[in-house]
């Protein structure tokens, strides 16, 4: 198991109001799955990827990732777990401007422990692996939308990460340009990766073997693609 999250809870103080953003959330994920998570604004669905990715602490319950509870961890350990264990794919791509694709994919590698031998061969097997391999030299402005995600996918690939996580990854993409990185996202699983996908798009949630929904900081339902499909079929609903 690569995620086991129990009775996790996140408050925040705002002003004299205590916002539950998660309320004693349970969730399992097995290595080489890929689950999509939804739900509306103000769902947590948000907060629960902050607490995934270790960019933020539960107020209760614990988080086991790969194997190591992350919620007894210190600051300076839990850099080298966002470093090492996990790759983010964020909306808006974060690549630095100035770098070329090459080096934008190099970078989490000179604050790993896998050191600067043989980072260059690293970050090129990796955009080859993303269909990027007569662009490595090219900036962020020389590159299509689709291409710069690529790159952001490699670059989250880079460290060999336990799992990766993304965010809207295609927010800022056409639907042919989504197309080919939701096909990307799959090749990936099918070598192997674990990946957790938050989107409110309900088709590309599909792309994704279950399809997690929440509501009021709480897991709505766990189900299946195809079970999930038939569960808002019978309701009426329309995901959102």
């Amino acid at each position: 198991m690569v995620i086991e999250l129990k009775q996790v809870t996140k408050q925040y103080v705002v002003g004299p109001e205590r916002i539950r953003a998660l309320d004693g959330v349970d969730l399992q994920v097995d290595r080489n799955e890929y689950v999509a998570v939804m739900g509306t604004s103000g769902s947590g669905k948000s907060t629960l990827m902050n607490i995934l990715g270790c960019l933020d602490r539960a107020s209760t319950g614990t988080y086991c990732l790969d194997g190591r509870d992350v919620t007894r961890m210190g600051g300076g350990s839990l850099a080298k777990v966002r470093n090492e264990r996990i790759g983010f794919v964020f909306q808006s791509f974060e690549l630095l401007p100035r770098l070329s694709a090459l080096k934008n994919v190099e970078l989490p590698l000179i604050y790993s422990r896998h050191g600067w031998w043989g980072r260059r061969a690293r970050a090129k097997e990796v955009l080859r692996t993303v269909g990027l391999t007569d662009r490595m030299r090219h900036r962020p402005n020389q590159l299509s939308g689709g291409q710069k995600q690529r790159v952001a996918i490699a670059r989250a690939l880079v460290c060999h990460p336990a799992i990766l996580l993304a965010d809207e990854p295609t927010g800022n993409l056409d639907s042919t340009t989504s197309d080919e990185i939701l096909k990307l996202f799959a090749e990936l699983h099918r070598q192997g990766h674990t990946i957790i996908l938050v989107t409110h798009e309900a088709d590309v949630a599909r792309h994704a073997q279950r399809i997690v929904r929440m509501k009021d900081g709480k897991i709505l339902s766990d189900l299946p693609t195809r079970q999930d499909a038939v569960s808002q079929t019978i309701i009426g609903a329309t995901p959102t």
